[in-house]
């Protein structure tokens, strides 16, 4: 099961305020939080992290902790009192971000409190194999994305790929970083340009952020780096279909109810014998072969413009399709939506045979 989460930064914010917070995305199907034993710079911000762990550790949520080794020497601690931190912090993992030579988070992953190590896959070396070799226990072993406040520091997709996928084939849980709009603490001061893990992704919309990363197969949880994320933003990310890419469509004024019911009822699926011009759904056609579809809105097609073929091409009336380039319309397609501008970069993403689908907006 994917898994939403978010971050808690008890430095910036009151006991009340992070408890709303947490109730809120809690509501809307978020278990997971992230926090940074980093940043807490005396036993104030500790006894304040203790406090809100543990009101949302009874709400259900999982807590991962930033920490490195020299927090370790700070708290008077070593890699073998893991079992202390998961007492007095409530806590389910350790997210290492720098971590040691190997063999200490193996014996981490082998300690009876079962407290998972959370592992750096940013760094995309073979830290994660060199750990593999001195045999821990992999259940408890997991792997989360750094995510990157300074702008152009986020990662390349090439390297995000490549790291996740490094995990993903040795069997490892994955998350990565989505940043909101509106959220403006991170672990150390106020962040002005988001906390994301790609750099692509710093200024697009948050649910557009986390259809992309799902989308890619390589992650399984999403955790809102910065904090407070807003209302409408956990609302978004709640309802999303975590299995499936849905893409976001605005209909024409013209768009009829069974065109409607073909866009936002229907299964879609990409044709395997690929089109560079359109992805077709072609499955429509054959369902509604006896239905009237008269033609209206037959403009020029653009790159994200939906279409369903009307009654003047009987062989393929019904047919949908999404249009990936521009091209002339002979005026058998009608033109019944758009999808949005920030995710056209998703179309080009569909696979062949893959099943794909449609959420409804009013603007663009």
């Amino acid at each position: 099961m994917r898994r939403l989460g978010i971050s808690i930064y008890p430095q910036h914010s009151t006991i009340d305020e992070m408890q709303s917070y947490i109730v809120l995305a809690h509501k809307n199907g978020f278990d997971r939080i992230f926090t940074c034993l980093m940043s807490m710079k005396n036993n104030e911000e500790r006894e304040k992290l203790q406090q809100i762990n543990q009101f949302a550790q009874q709400l259900g949520f999982d807590i991962s902790a930033d920490i490195a080794p020299q927090v370790f020497e700070e708290l008077g601690l070593t890699y073998r009192d893991i079992a202390y931190l998961k007492e007095h912090y409530y806590l389910d993992s350790l997210r290492l971000d720098m971590g040691f030579s190997g063999q200490e988070e193996a014996f981490m992953s082998l300690d009876a409190s079962n407290l998972k190590v959370e592992l750096n896959i940013s760094n995309g070396t073979k830290y994660v194999e060199n750990i593999l070799s001195y045999k821990p226990n992999r259940e408890n072993l997991i792997g989360c994305h750094n995510f990157y406040p300074r702008q152009y520091t986020g990662l390349s997709r090439k390297h995000f790929l490549e790291s996740s996928k490094l995990y993903k084939d040795n069997h490892i849980r994955t998350a990565a970083m989505i940043s909101s709009k509106y959220a403006k603490f991170g672990p150390w001061e106020v962040t002005l340009h988001g906390l994301p893990t790609l750099e692509e992704h710093r200024h697009l919309p948050i649910a557009v952020q986390a259809k992309d990363l799902w989308h890619t197969g390589l992650i399984d949880d999403l955790i809102i780096g910065n904090m407070y994320a807003s209302e409408e933003e956990l609302k978004k990310l709640g309802s999303l279909n975590r299995s499936k890419l849905e893409l976001t469509v605005v209909t024409s004024p013209q768009t009829t109810s069974l065109e409607e019911k073909v866009i936002f009822n229907e299964l879609h699926f990409n044709r395997g014998d690929v089109s560079e011009y359109v992805i077709r759904s072609t499955q429509s056609r054959v369902k509604f072969k006896n239905d009237l579809f008269p033609a209206h809105n037959t403009a020029d097609i653009m790159k994200g413009d939906v279409t369903i073929d009307n009654d003047l091409d009987v062989r393929y009336k019904g047919e949908l399709q999404v249009a990936l380039k521009a091209m002339p319309n002979s005026g058998y397609s009608n033109v019944v939506g758009k999808v949005v501008p920030d995710e056209h970069f998703l179309l080009e993403r569909i696979e062949p045979w893959e099943s794909f689908g449609f959420i409804k907006s009013h603007n663009l």
